[in-house]
C-alpha cells in the first residue's frame, strides 16, 4: 500500500517545490498518503547513495510503501539498483541529462492527483489495479494468481464453446498472464481484467477491452462463471466497462465480435446497445461485428 510520496530533488527544483507541498498534500489527505520533500545538495550528483544526505532522505521510509520521484540522473540509478519504485521528473534544468531505467516520469508533479501517484506505485511494485466497481462487482487487473480461478471457470464446456480456451499446462498459462501484465496493462493500460464478486469475494469472470490485428477499435470482451450466468453479472460489468472506456479512456466506440449461434452473447449486447455491421472471418472462424457509440 502507497503510504509516502518522497520529492527526492535537486537544489534548484526543491525550492520551486516548497511552495507547492501544501497544495500536493491536500490532494493525498483523504489517501492515507504522506507527502514528503528532501533537498539534496549541489553537489550530490557526485556522491554515492551511502551519503548521509541521501540516508537522511530514506531514513524512517519503507520501501515497500514508498514512491519516490527524483530530478537527479545519479540519484535515480542508484535509488533503482537498491530496490526503491522511482519516477523521473523532468523539468528545464535537466531534459539534456540521461537517466536510468526508470519506468515512468512526469513532467508536473504539482497537477497529479493521488491515483497517478497509486497506479504508478502499483505498476512498478507489481500490483494490480484496481478499474472499477458497480453495485456488487469489483474489477482489477487480473493477476497470476488468478489463473487457478480461470480453469475453475473454463472447465466448464459452454464456456469454451465460442471462444479460446486456456493453455492446456497451467505452467504455460502462467508464463502468458505474467507477459500479458507487462505487455498490456503496462503499454496499454488496459486489457482484459478479472471480475470479482464484492460480497464474497469470489472470481467469477473476466471482462475488459482489448486491440484485436487488424481492427481499429477498442473490443469489449467478457465471461462469466456458469454458476453466476443469469443473475445480470454480464449485463452489470459490461455496462461499468463502456463507462469507464468513455470516462477515463476517452473512447467514443467500441466493438465486440460473436459467434452467430451464440445467442446469449448477442442478446447481452444488443441490451447494452451494440448494433450488428457485418459478418467477419478471424482465423477462418465467421463471426458477427456489432459496434457501439458511448
Amino acid at each position: 500500500m502507497l503510504k509516502c510520496i518522497l520529492l527526492l530533488l535537486s537544489e534548484y527544483y526543491y525550492e520551486i517545490a516548497v511552495s507547492h507541498q501544501n497544495e500536493i498534500q491536500e490532494k493525498m489527505k483523504n489517501h492515507g498518503a504522506h507527502v514528503a520533500l528532501r533537498k539534496l545538495p549541489a553537489c550530490a550528483g557526485e556522491i554515492e547513495m551511502e551519503s548521509e544526505s541521501v540516508k537522511d532522505a530514506l531514513n524512517g521510509l519503507s520501501r515497500e510503501e514508498t514512491i519516490v520521484i527524483a530530478d537527479m540522473p545519479e540519484t535515480v540509478n542508484e535509488l533503482l539498483k537498491t530496490g526503491w519504485y522511482v519516477v523521473i521528473f523532468y523539468h528545464e534544468r535537466n531534459r539534456n541529462q540521461l537517466f536510468g531505467a526508470a519506468r515512468y516520469a512526469v513532467e508536473d508533479v504539482f497537477s497529479l492527483e493521488y491515483r497517478s501517484y497509486e497506479e504508478a506505485f502499483k505498476r512498478l511494485a507489481g500490483l494490480p489495479w484496481d478499474i472499477l466497481e458497480t453495485d456488487r462487482l469489483k474489477v482489477r487487473e487480473s493477476t497470476v494468481e488468478d489463473v487457478d480461478d480461470f480453469y475453475r471457470i473454463y472447465k466448464e464446456p459452454s464456456i469454451t464453446l465460442y471462444m479460446e480456451d486456456l493453455y492446456q499446462e497451467k505452467e504455460a498459462e502462467h508464463a502468458y498472464m505474467k507477459a500479458y501484465i507487462d505487455q498490456i496493462y503496462g503499454f496499454y493500460g488496459y486489457g482484459l481484467w478479472t471480475v470479482i464478486l464484492k460480497k464474497t469475494g469470489q472470481v467469477i469472470g473476466r471482462a475488459g477491452l482489448s486491440i484485436r490485428e487488424g481492427y481499429d477499435l477498442p473490443e469489449l470482451g467478457f465471461v462469466i462463471d456458469a454458476a453466476y450466468q443469469n443473475q445480470g453479472y454480464g449485463f452489470e460489468v459490461c455496462k461499468g466497462i463502456l463507462a469507464y472506456a468513455k470516462t477515463e479512456l476517452a473512447f467514443d466506440m467500441v466493438q465486440a465480435l460473436t459467434d452467430a449461434r451464440n445467442m446469449i452473447s448477442k442478446h447481452l449486447l444488443e441490451k447494452l446497445g451494440f448494433v450488428f455491421r457485418e459478418d467477419v472471418s478471424v482465423r477462418d472462424r465467421v463471426y458477427q461485428l456489432f459496434t457501439v457509440k458511448i
